[in-house]
């Protein structure tokens, strides 16, 4: 890789970059947030949450404080939850250690959920430190102008880019090395892009990309081909009761850890099935009805579901909970618990159906 490219680099990204929310400040907390929330996500659906996320938890104090629910409430919709479980984490490690926010590298990586990329894009957009941020577009972008005919996941490839583009930010100002971070991000993102043609004739760096002189940067960068997904199958229960409608609280560990759902079990039932099942809750079924396929990804895992909603009796004042359910009004569903978007689909459907309606267990209407 060529130190020549990295000027007009510069110069191009002063006028190519787009308005994002996150590139108006240099604080260090909103950075932090902008870029955790834009790993595995789209910069379009970022923008609205981190605009929410900053109004709630204006600092590293109030997300060290902010209680699960409604941190998990504030990140709904957003995916990989974990991500803000270590927030809140991480946060609470800086407050233990004074409140100051750590402006190395080094010091960045100790905090929880904090790898390579992110320590290296904070130092140097906030802090304006020499440090390179090697993501995804960035590798594209260092294999093409390499003309790199090795998997770009093999063990030491990411390192090796790391070290070449610290070389090329070398003798740049504070100001500089921030531009440069989110310069060459910003290349791969909008230019220099992963499916179809790159856009060679827009990119700044075309003399000095080797890919582009042997003419197949349309072929890299090499990558390890995606394990298959396992699929799941699963049976989502819209259990109402009235205006109530029954969630439940997730496994601690594993996917989607610590949220709420609709009750779902493996496997596809039928009608007789599923109202056996909720009978076996000690629940009297009135009236049932299909709500519905849906799918889900996830990045091992394929949900494919099958859903129904079940009228139940009316259960006494003082009962809540069927074992491990809890009966939530259904505004207050939207309002106070985080279900996951894998369950969007169900979610969408109670907000159609929010009258009666007339069959009996047995009926294929």
């Amino acid at each position: 890789m060529q130190d020549a490219f990295v000027k007009p680099l510069l110069e191009w990204y002063q006028t190519a970059k787009r308005d994002l929310p996150w590139r108006h400040t240099k604080d260090p907390y909103s950075i932090w947030i902008s870029e955790i929330m834009l790993q595995q996500t789209r910069v379009e659906a970022v923008k609205g949450y981190y605009t929410r996320f900053l109004a709630a938890l204006p600092d590293v104090r109030a997300l060290a404080g902010c209680p699960e629910d409604v941190l998990m409430k504030l990140w709904e919709g957003l995916g990989y939850y974990s991500r803000a479980r270590n927030l809140k984490r991480a946060a609470g490690q800086i407050i233990a250690d004074g409140g100051h926010f750590p402006e190395t590298r080094e010091e960045l990586l100790k905090l929880k959920g904090i790898g390579p990329y992110t320590a290296g894009a904070i130092a140097a957009i906030a802090f304006g430190q020499p440090t390179p941020a090697v993501d995804g577009n960035v590798l594209r972008v260092y294999a093409r102008m390499n003309a790199m005919k090795e998997n770009v996941l093999a063990p030491g490839v990411r390192k090796r880019a790391e070290e070449e583009l610290g070389r090329a930010m070398q003798g740049l100002t504070a100001s500089e090395n921030g531009d440069f971070v989110q310069a060459m991000i910003e290349l791969g993102a909008i230019v220099c892009v992963p499916n179809g043609e790159p856009l060679c004739g827009r990119c700044p760096a075309a003399d000095d990309c080797e890919a582009l002189r042997l003419g197949i940067q349309a072929e890299l960068p090499l990558r390890k081909k995606d394990t298959k997904r396992r699929i799941e199958k699963l049976t989502v229960l819209l259990v109402r009761d009235g205006s109530r409608t029954a969630i439940r609280r997730r496994a601690e560990k594993g996917l989607l850890a610590g949220l709420f759902e609709f009750p779902n079990v493996p496997g596809y039932l039928d009608r007789e099935a599923a109202v056996r099942y909720i009978e076996e809750q000690g629940i009297e079924v009135l009236r049932i009805r299909e709500a519905g396929e849906a799918k889900h990804l996830f990045s091992h895992v394929e949900w494919h579901m099958s859903g129904y909603e079940i009228r139940v009796a009316p259960l006494d004042e003082g009962i809540s909970e069927s074992g491990q359910w809890l009966f939530v009004e259904n505004d207050e569903i939207e309002k106070r618990f985080a279900i996951p978007s894998a369950f969007s689909t169900y979610a969408d459907y109670l907000a159609l159906h929010t009258a009666p309606f007339a069959q009996n267990c047995k009926g294929k209407g």
